[in-house]
């Protein structure tokens, strides 16, 4: 069994504690690595070989450091077998979206390369006479990377890439459910010389013992975490000892709705990959569907045939898997009960609605629910499992109401032919994302972020990008001899 290391200040170390975290393949429920479980103490070396690092990384030229952001997208391309199968392992993936998410991370340090000639600031006019004014866009400093476990790979690069391609250092650290991929992308860090050291590290461990001593420690400028509600909250009470700036993306309740007017297939094939994708693990899944009643019964009925059609097993074993397992024991457990609880709630399963028949690993199987009442926990509360639940709707006002009535505000989505119903929906849905006739998947140069609950700042894009700088101001005044 492999056992891993922290990383920190450009070597391999062991951790000042002798505790080790097992990592599971959630298929298999085999152990097959270990992590170090990290202290405070390593916390404290890797943020002072951070701090330390940055003051010559930001001073190194943008186009230099987009360089090397380009060059880590490539050298994951060369390993990118690598990393689809410790993906699939950690994690529970199917194949496709496996590759999809490598594909994708390899796009986005690519993509975030490209901004090192595009960070400007502003000359703007003074109210006096021999003055300019200028505005500069500098890096925040140290930035504290969180990483879920729903997407190890992705995730790492939107933080990664950016830190760098900005003149951030950063200190990594990568779910403790799926930390492989995270350690493998350091092997590659490792080997390039062009990064100093102290630039990037690594400290495995607990969100209640790291996350916690990197959100309260005095130099690290910014937390950018990805994660659940309770962690988020937890993190903004650690930074605010320190008043360290926050970038959270937390959960959310992606409401679908499908009115009279929709295309039903092109509805069917979007919600059941909006959410399917990840085994209904990830925070933009759709999450509940209010369909228009007189279709109601003909969208069920086609979402159920599509589901029937549907493959679940090991995703490393069966390449042509729809579905794989969920991350582990506890959020199979949870999925269940939640299930069960609408079902005694009254809530009718037209298809799933319990685990799946393998003698190992965390399998539940898709599941559709109707009769289910907007107000239930399972309308309101994440679900993060391969679980819909449908209710209907009779105005396009119900409809929209009942899709903001919840604490997230992430994304959202709508099916139409009519272009009224469309913009109706996009201008009064409060989410920060809403997709049109497709699937719920944003766009690394747009910009994912969302309202309420759902987190503070985003990711990709120009704007993305902007959450790692700072502004100042620089007022210059300066003799004019003719006067």
């Amino acid at each position: 069994m492999i056992e891993h290391k922290l990383y920190i200040n450009g070597e391999y170390t062991n951790s000042s504690s002798d505790e080790w975290i097992d990592i599971i393949n959630p298929a298999t429920e085999e152990a097959i690595s270990k992590t170090p479980k990290g202290t405070t103490e390593d916390v404290n070396r890797a943020v002072e070989a951070a701090f330390e690092a940055q003051k010559e990384w930001e001073l190194t030229p943008n186009i230099e450091r987009g360089k090397i952001v380009r060059k880590l997208g490539d050298q994951i391309e060369e390993n990118r077998a690598t990393f689809i199968e410790l993906l699939q392992e950690e994690q529970g993936k199917d194949h496709e979206l496996a590759s999809g998410e490598v594909d994708l991370a390899i796009d986005y340090f690519r993509y975030m390369s490209e901004w090192a000639r595009r960070i400007e600031g502003e000359i703007v006019p003074s109210d006096r006479p021999n003055e300019n004014i200028y505005i500069y866009k500098k890096p925040i400093g140290v930035v504290a990377g969180i990483v879920p476990w729903n997407f190890p790979v992705f995730i790492l690069a939107r933080k990664v890439a950016t830190a760098l391609v900005t003149g951030c250092s950063i200190v990594l650290k990568p779910s403790q459910q799926t930390p492989n991929t995270a350690m493998e992308f350091t092997k590659i860090i490792d080997s390039m010389e062009e990064i100093p050291k102290g630039v990037y590290n690594v400290v495995t461990g607990t969100g209640s013992e790291i996350g916690n001593a990197l959100a309260t420690h005095e130099k690290v400028h910014m937390v950018s975490m990805t994660g659940s509600v309770p962690a988020g909250t937890k993190v903004m009470e650690a930074a605010a000892q320190n008043i360290t700036k926050v970038n959270l993306e937390l959960g959310g309740k992606a409401p679908a709705i499908v009115t009279e007017n929709a295309d039903l297939d092109v509805a069917v094939e979007s919600i059941q990959t909006s959410r399917l994708a990840n085994n209904g693990q990830a925070c933009t899944n759709a999450e509940r569907v209010y369909v228009h009643e007189s279709v109601a019964e003909e969208l069920i009925d086609k979402l159920k045939h599509s589901f029937e059609q549907l493959t679940i097993d090991d995703p490393r074993e069966n390449k042509e898997a729809d579905v794989g397992p969920l991350v582990s024991k506890d959020r199979l457990e949870e999925v269940e009960g939640m299930v069960n609880d609408a079902i005694e709630a009254g809530a009718q399963v037209v298809i799933g609605g319990e685990r799946a028949s393998k003698e190992k690993g965390y399998f539940y199987k898709p599941t559709i629910l109707t009769n289910v009442q907007h107000d239930s926990p399972i309308m309101q509360e994440e679900i993060f499992g391969p679980v819909i639940p449908i209710t209907t709707y009779q105005t396009l006002d119900e409809a929209i109401e009942k899709g903001n009535d919840t604490e997230f505000g992430l994304s959202s989505s709508v099916y139409t032919e009519d272009l009224n119903q469309a913009m109706r929906v996009v201008n009064e849905l409060k989410f920060g994302e809403t997709f049109v006739n497709r699937e719920n998947f944003e766009a690394v140069q747009g910009y994912h972020a969302g309202m309420r609950k759902s987190g503070l700042g985003g990711a990709d894009g120009k704007h993305g990008m902007e959450d790692f700088l700072v502004t100042q101001v620089v007022y210059m005044q300066y003799k004019n001899d003719k006067q």
